[in-house]
């Protein structure tokens, strides 16, 4: 059912995926073509926050604060995630595999490897502020606007 948290809770994780995918492109490889990067991380965002964090609004500002900071967890996996899968496919194209099951297991090995390239400090902290602050502006929407 849609609600003013569910909104509030998509569109503070897609600010927050968009602008921590601005703070990655500096990290990556020189010339790397960034393509979709920015607006697939920011659709993750949105269907995360739609569903994980607009769902458990209204139980108090500490699980408020801990459903921030879950959704944002949450994001963060699946962009991983997708964006590995896709490293993966565009290397197999490339014919990089030997097999299906080599080609699976990268997909985990290229989400670790960024998983290390943005473990830096400033992109944690606008993390783990953004998922706060997205979950205590999901709970205020829902006490707002029931």
């Amino acid at each position: 059912m849609p609600d003013a948290s569910r909104l509030v809770a998509a569109l503070s994780l897609a600010f927050l995926a968009f602008i921590v995918s601005g703070q990655i492109m500096p990290l990556m490889t020189e010339g790397m073509d960034f393509g979709w990067f920015t607006y697939v991380n920011v659709a993750i965002g949105l269907a995360i926050g739609w569903v994980v964090m607009g769902d458990r609004a209204g139980r108090g500002m500490t699980n408020a604060v801990n459903n921030g900071l879950t959704g944002m967890v949450v994001m963060v996996f699946w962009a991983l995630f997708i964006q590995g899968g896709y490293e993966m496919m565009r290397r197999a194209m490339r014919n990089r595999y030997d097999g299906p099951l080599e080609a699976v297991a990268a997909i985990f090995q290229i989400g670790l490897d960024y998983a290390i390239t943005i473990f830096v400090t400033h992109i944690v902290m606008t993390l783990i502020v953004g998922g706060i602050l997205a979950g205590l502006a999901t709970e205020y929407a829902w006490r707002q606007w029931r």
